[in-house]
């Protein structure tokens, strides 16, 4: 079989991402009737076609499909590579892509970017989105690594590592005004409305599955997806709030808010989510190794 032509499959890949024609021939620079022929060049390579016409749009046919699976894998990892022998090159500051959920306490984000930050040879970039998001970005490589409170299911093809980091606890918290001297915590919970984290969280789950068990049906004052927002939350005495008590740290110093309970069996468990990676990050490794539930729990307020 002959050699497959990569500037072919190239055109290929930007056509069906593209999903037009006239767009892909722009960002490439090539006229319409030269990247069709392209095209058909490698239909012929290959002996399947690749697109098939619905209305404007050009639509993947099952070769097709199979055929940009492999497009993104090779172009990914040639991106990949340069990217890899480019931090290698003398006096080049070396660049670590990192992704958080936008749930996730900025406390342990800090901590565990610390062995890096400050450093004058190294660049981090930090973004912030829901699993759905970073997920797909781990895969086409732009993150190096994503942090999550909780690891998504994976199988035998997943292609990424789960790394556990640690987890830090979780508390009933709120102004002290609202609470009263050896009252059971449970009392508290069914007396004052509540401010939880959204359900999509770790720590929204633990705590429903726990007043399911002890048959307890809260009244929710709020909830948000942000653990800075919690914390405004709380301070502003909208309710008793679920939350790790770093997050409220100053203000539990201060004595604005006080930490009612502190549950046994509740946490905020914290992973690293590596890709698979022919080149990987060496960063990646230096804060792996670093991470410690000390480490990473020792910040400022999230």
């Amino acid at each position: 079989m002959a050699a497959l032509n990569y500037h072919h499959l190239r055109y290929f890949w930007a056509v069906a991402h593209e999903g037009a024609l006239t767009r892909a021939a722009e960002r490439l620079n090539v006229s319409q009737s030269a990247l069709s022929l392209q095209i058909r060049k490698l239909e012929e390579r290959l002996g399947h076609d690749l697109f098939e016409r619905r209305g404007r749009r050009l639509e993947l046919t099952a070769a097709g499909r199979i055929a940009l699976d492999h497009a993104d894998a090779i172009f990914a990892a040639g991106r990949e590579l340069q990217e890899r022998l480019a931090a290698e090159a003398p006096g080049r500051r070396q660049i670590l892509r990192v992704g958080a959920l936008s749930t996730l306490s900025r406390n342990f984000q800090l901590g565990f970017l610390r062995p890096l930050l400050g450093r004058d040879d190294v660049e981090v970039i930090m973004r912030s989105g829901a699993l759905s998001e970073l997920l797909p970005a781990l895969e086409s490589h732009r993150l190096d690594v994503a942090l999550v409170n909780a690891a998504p299911a994976r199988d035998g093809a997943t292609p990424w590592t789960a790394h556990e980091l640690g987890a830090q606890p979780i508390s009933l918290v709120a102004a002290p005004a609202k609470l009263r001297e050896g009252e059971p915590w449970q009392a508290l919970v069914a007396r004052e409305p509540l401010v939880l984290p959204t359900p999509e969280s770790a720590v929204r789950a633990g705590f429903d599955a726990l007043m399911d068990r002890l048959e307890i049906t809260p009244r929710l004052a709020a909830e948000a997806d942000d653990m800075a927002m919690l914390r405004l939350l709380a301070r502003e005495g909208a309710g008793v709030a679920v939350v790790p008590p770093i997050v409220v740290r100053d203000e539990l110093d201060a004595g604005l808010l006080a930490e009612a309970h502190r549950f046994d069996a509740l946490v905020e468990p914290f992973n690293a989510i590596v890709p698979r990676r022919r080149f990987p990050n060496p960063l990646l490794r230096e804060l792996l190794t670093a991470a410690t539930l000390d480490g990473a729990a020792a910040g400022g307020p999230s």
